[in-house]
C-alpha cells in the first residue's frame, strides 16, 4: 500500500520532483567533484612540487656534525682543499642503491649524488661539481631505475644536450660563469685541480636560476678523479613524495623514542618526510638526512589551504542545495495539504505521515544524487586535466560520503516542511481553513 502511495506522489508531482532531483544533482555534482579533487590533490600537488627540486639532503654524519658545531654553510669555504678531508666524511657511491631499498622506496622519485672540487679555469677559481646526470641503477631486487640530476633539476634550461655520464670529458657550464669567461657551447676548456689538468668540452650552457649558474657540472667519475676520491660522494639530494606533516610527525622528528608503540607504527608507516629521513638513516647508518624545510613546509601549507578551501566550498554547496530544496518541499507540502489532512483523518499518525513524506523525498534525492555523482566525476576530470594536466583517480571513499551528503541535503531541506506537516490539523485543512 505504501509503495502505491509513493508512486502516486511521484506521478502527481512530476515537475516538482524533477526540480528537487535536479537541485540535489547539481549540489552533489559540485560537492563530489570537489571531494574527488581534494582526496587526490595531495599526490597531484606533491608531484608538481617535486618538479622544483629535492626535499631531502643526505650528508656524512661527521661532516654534518662539524657544520652544525661551527655554524658553517653547506657551501665549502673559498680556497678549501677537499683533499684534506678525512675519508669518513664522505659517502661510498656503491651504497647509494640502498636509498631505493627503504619501506617507502616507491616514494623516492629521484636522487643525485654530488662531489664538489675547487678548480682553476684560467685565472678564475670555480667549483666543479660531479654528479649523476641520468644513471641506470641496478637494484638487488632485479629492478632498474634511472636517477640523476637531469630529472631532479628539471627546470634547468639548456642550450644543448643534457649531461651524459658516459662522456667523462664533457661538462655543463652555468650561464653566469659562461658569460664571465665568454664560453660557448662546444668550446674546449682546461681546468686544474692540484697537480691534475684536464681538457674538457662544453657540452651545453645551462640556466638554473641559482648559485649553480656559477659552477661547472661534470660526470661524477671525473670529479672523483680530480679530487682523488674514487668511489666517494659528499652529499646526495633526494626528491620524495611525502604526506604533509602533522603534530605526530613533528614530535617524531624531534625524538622518535618519545612515541608510543602505536604512534611509532603509525608514523613509520606513513610517508612523512621525517619517517622517510629516519628510514634512510637506517639503511645508511654513517649519514645524516636533513629535510629541506622550505620545500617540505611549503607542501604542507599549500595542501592544507587547498583542502580547507575544498571543504568550505563543499559545505557551502550543500547548504545552498538544502535551502533550495526547502523551498520546493515546503511548496509541495502546501499543495498536498488536503491529502495529508485526509490521511490524518483516516487514522494515520504523525510518524507514519512523516515517514511516507521522507521516503518520497529520499527516493527523489537518491535519483538526483546518483546522476549528480556521475556528473561530479566528469567535472573532477575536467578540473584535473585543466589544473594538473592529468585525470583524477577514483577514490572509493567519495561514494559513501556522497551518499551521506544526499541524506544530509534531503534532511536539512525537509526540516522546515516537516514543521508545517506536523502542525496541519485535519479539521482545518478539510474545511478549507
Amino acid at each position: 500500500m505504501i509503495w502505491k502511495m509513493v508512486w502516486g506522489a511521484f506521478g502527481g508531482q512530476k515537475r516538482k520532483n524533477a526540480l528537487i532531483a535536479l537541485t540535489v544533482g547539481l549540489g552533489v555534482s559540485l560537492a563530489a567533484a570537489l571531494l574527488g579533487v581534494m582526496f587526490d590533490v595531495g599526490d597531484k600537488v606533491n608531484q608538481e612540487l617535486k618538479s622544483y627540486g629535492a626535499n631531502l639532503n643526505i650528508v656524512p654524519r661527521g661532516a654534518s656534525m662539524l657544520t652544525e658545531m661551527y655554524l658553517l654553510n653547506d657551501e665549502p669555504p673559498e680556497g678549501e682543499d677537499l683533499n684534506s678531508k678525512a675519508a669518513e666524511n664522505f659517502i661510498p657511491e656503491n651504497e647509494l642503491f640502498k636509498i631505493k631499498m627503504i619501506f617507502w622506496a616507491y616514494n623516492i622519485v629521484d636522487f643525485a649524488p654530488y662531489l664538489t672540487v675547487p678548480v682553476s679555469l684560467g685565472p678564475k677559481k670555480v667549483l666543479l661539481t660531479g654528479t649523476w646526470f641520468n644513471k641506470l641503477l641496478s637494484l638487488p631486487t632485479g629492478d632498474e631505475v634511472n636517477v640523476g640530476v637531469t630529472a631532479l633539476k628539471s627546470w634547468w634550461k639548456l642550450d644543448g644536450p643534457p649531461g651524459d655520464d658516459a662522456a667523462e670529458n664533457e661538462v655543463l657550464v652555468g650561464q653566469r660563469l659562461a658569460q664571465d669567461l665568454n664560453l660557448k657551447k662546444g668550446e674546449l676548456i682546461k681546468v686544474t685541480a692540484g697537480p691534475n689538468t684536464v681538457s674538457l668540452k662544453v657540452r651545453a650552457i645551462f640556466d638554473g636560476g641559482g648559485p649553480e649558474d656559477d659552477r661547472i657540472y661534470a660526470p661524477l667519475a671525473l670529479a672523483q678523479s680530480l679530487a682523488n676520491r674514487p668511489g666517494l660522494v659528499e652529499s646526495v639530494e633526494v626528491s620524495a613524495l611525502t604526506t604533509p606533516e602533522n603534530e605526530l610527525a613533528r614530535r617524531a622528528a624531534l625524538n622518535p623514542g618519545s612515541l608510543s608503540r602505536l604512534e611509532w607504527d603509525t608514523w613509520y608507516c606513513t610517508a612523512y618526510i621525517s619517517s622517510i629521513a629516519y628510514q634512510l638513516e637506517e639503511v645508511l647508518p654513517a649519514v645524516r638526512v636533513k629535510a629541506i624545510r622550505r620545500v617540505a613546509e611549503s607542501e604542507g601549507a599549500i595542501l592544507g589551504k587547498i583542502q580547507l578551501l575544498m571543504i568550505l566550498l563543499t559545505i557551502l554547496t550543500l547548504l545552498c542545495s538544502a535551502l533550495a530544496i526547502s523551498n520546493l518541499v515546503t511548496a509541495g507540502i502546501m499543495e498536498r495539504g488536503v491529502e495529508i489532512g485526509l490521511l490524518k483523518a483516516l487514522g494515520a499518525s504523525n510518524f507514519s505521515v512523516t515517514a511516507l513524506f521522507l521516503l518520497e523525498l529520499f527516493l527523489v534525492a537518491l535519483i538526483g544524487g546518483a546522476i549528480g555523482y556521475a556528473l561530479g566525476f566528469g567535472l573532477a576530470q575536467i578540473i584535473g586535466l585543466s589544473v594538473f594536466g592529468t585525470t583524477i583517480d577514483v577514490k572509493t571513499a567519495v561514494i559513501p560520503i556522497t551518499g551521506l551528503m544526499i541524506l544530509a541535503i534531503a534532511l536539512m531541506g525537509s526540516l522546515p516542511a516537516l514543521r508545517i506537516l506536523l502542525s496541519l490539523k485535519p479539521t482545518e485543512v478539510l474545511h478549507g481553513r
